[in-house]
């Protein structure tokens, strides 16, 4: 064996083990989604809690009436909830179509905050510490101002939240809603159903544990009071939070019939740009918690530190060396004895791939189409390596922020029409 077959074995371990570990996660979040499908909705036990819920919104006129509305619509007593929409610094007619809504529903607990280039436009956490200050629930409640929630959605979240006080904060579950756009909104909903809330119900079954998704999650108003609101240095605030919670010694549950429809990129720049801040705030949370690997009392924490470090670090490196002495194999410019047995292992990994994410879908009606299964074997050739690239990028951009000293920017995902 000369030095690339000894690269290309570590390659394999490193790949092999995460695969692993994402295999488990999918065979666990399926043997919870089959529980949750045998059990009854939750249910508020006696008084409704108070529920606080805040929609950070910046220039999102084009989607802002509909998500009101949903939030409205809600199963739940209007006296017993409060919508706060901080319309952060915008410069189109979101503040108009905000004083519309309030206009036609007199008497709703209807809030809006318009801020401005001093106190806002800071990003989203800026935004929610902005609206906590005037938010009375003792539960607060977080949507994006591109989310329609479904009738029950806060009620099962409430539910949750009432009856276990070792719960934080209770996600559920976001659909894409636009997904029949084009390729890019397929792929997307295929994502969003398998790797992450497929992990999501996984991770909870095993450890009882999850990562706050950013939007339909309420929490206890205690734990905001204890952290002192939201790290506005985070551009992604919802796994910051889940840190913290977690550090509180608090649990986060999943709860898949909580659902709220979303909208998601359809261009391949809005994608880019969404996905880059992604990448920049999960490694930014890291590298603040990496002393908690080795900490004996951060026990719940050292798991998703693990992760973010194998996928962000660890992983990317074996996939992109190994990716790069294939091609060079390929060309003759170098060689290995074991490229064989590599690209053995690369078609099982597909095979795998392929069936993991499909049985996933199986957990949605309407998901496990043909259409679907071929969309899937694409994906792995396409969108899988498009998010290589995007995790090169976004790591670079961090460490070249902190070079220079300078705070990572929240890019707000631009919205489209429908």
């Amino acid at each position: 064996m000369n030095v690339f077959d000894y690269i290309m074995v570590i390659n394999i371990f490193l790949i092999w083990s995460l695969l692993f570990v994402n295999i488990v996660l999918i065979v666990a979040g399926y043997v919870y989604y089959l529980k949750v499908e045998q059990q009854k909705p939750p249910e508020i036990s006696g008084e409704y809690p108070f529920v606080s819920i805040m929609v950070p919104a910046h220039n999102e006129g084009v989607v802002i009436v509909k998500t009101v509305a949903a939030l409205l619509a809600f199963d739940y007593p209007e006296d017993r909830y409060e919508i706060i929409v901080i319309n952060d610094n915008s410069s189109d007619n979101s503040a108009e179509l905000l004083k519309e809504i309030q206009d036609d529903n007199p008497g709703r607990n209807l809030v809006v905050i318009n801020t401005d280039n001093i106190t806002g436009g800071k990003g989203k956490s800026n935004a929610l510490n902005i609206g906590y200050q005037q938010a009375k629930g003792d539960f607060i409640a977080i949507y994006d101002a591109d989310n329609t929630p479904e009738h029950k959605a806060l009620r099962y979240l409430a539910a949750e939240l009432q009856a276990d006080d070792s719960l934080g904060a209770v996600i559920g579950k976001f659909r894409t809603r636009n997904k029949e756009v084009n390729l890019l909104t397929r792929f997307i909903n295929i994502e969003t159903l398998s790797f992450q809330w497929m992990a999501q119900a996984g991770r909870w079954q095993l450890m009882k544990l999850c990562t706050i998704p950013g939007t339909n999650f309420i929490l206890r108003r205690t734990i905001i009071e204890a952290i002192g609101g939201w790290d506005e240095k985070a551009v992604a605030e919802d796994t910051e939070i889940s840190f913290r919670i977690y550090l509180m010694g608090y649990k986060i549950k999943f709860q898949p019939k909580a659902v709220t429809w979303e909208q998601e990129p359809q261009t391949l720049g809005v994608w880019f740009r969404q996905r880059t801040r992604w990448v920049k705030g999960n490694v930014y949370v890291l590298i603040k918690n990496i002393g908690y690997l080795v900490d004996k009392d951060a026990r719940k924490i050292r798991f998703d530190i693990f992760y973010f470090l194998s996928t962000y670090f660890l992983l990317l490196t074996a996939l992109v060396v190994s990716d790069i002495i294939f091609f060079m194999n390929m060309a003759g410019l170098v060689s290995t004895s074991i490229q064989g047995f590599s690209n053995l292992l690369w078609f099982t990994a597909f095979v795998m791939f392929v069936l993991g994410v499909f049985i996933a879908l199986t957990t949605e009606k309407g998901e496990m189409t043909v259409a679907n299964f071929f969309i899937i074997a694409l994906m792995y050739f396409t969108y899988c390596q498009m998010w290589i690239v995007v995790t090169v990028y976004g790591v670079y951009q961090y460490f070249k922020d902190r070079i220079k000293k300078q705070d990572s920017k929240w890019y707000k995902t631009e919205r489209f029409q429908g």
